[in-house]
């Protein structure tokens, strides 16, 4: 039925992508005071100093170099749908199961994106000591982990039971 446990877990799922989408998932400070690198659901920008050595003024407004990351945004979406979809199969245990375990590999790579494009590519910019901030939309990402475990034992401790019920009749 719609009103069990695990169904609460997959909307708190999709809540979390929702999370993700809409917030910063990472920042760092560069070395000088405009300097900033970001990484969001859909681009990687890193804010800097306009170059001296190249004949520019200081004085001028930083650049800012943006690289597109639309596939973390595209995952963080499916993810949502297929915990959205997940609910309404809820007379198909083992269907939820299956989208829950399509939702670990999809999150599991998701996080992979991020601490690739945290701890290796945005080590490169500003001080290489320094990891830079987690920010919220790391942390919804992290929920939705958690709720996905959550669903999946739910839904099989529910198969469990309907199994044992079947066995006594």
């Amino acid at each position: 039925m719609i009103q069990r446990i695990q169904t609460i877990f997959l909307f708190l799922i999709a809540v979390a992508m929702g999370v993700a989408l809409a917030n910063p998932l990472w920042e760092k400070a560069g070395l000088q005071a405009p300097e900033m690198a970001r990484l969001t659901a859909l681009e990687f920008s890193q804010q800097q100093r306009a170059s001296e050595q190249a004949g520019i003024p200081a004085q001028v407004a930083p650049t800012t170099v943006v690289t597109s990351v639309w596939y973390l945004g595209l995952l963080l979406g499916l993810v949502a749908l297929s915990a959205l979809y997940a609910i309404f199969q809820y007379r198909n245990r083992l269907t939820q199961t299956a989208l829950c375990a399509v939702n670990a590999l999809m999150l599991t790579a998701i996080m992979g994106i991020v601490l690739y494009r945290t701890l290796y590519a945005g080590k490169e910019y500003g001080n290489p000591a320094d990891q830079g901030n987690f920010l919220t939309g790391f942390y919804a990402i992290i929920a939705a982990l958690v709720f996905n475990a959550l669903a999946n034992r739910f839904i099989r401790r529910d198969e469990k039971m309907v199994r044992d019920s079947d066995r006594l009749r």
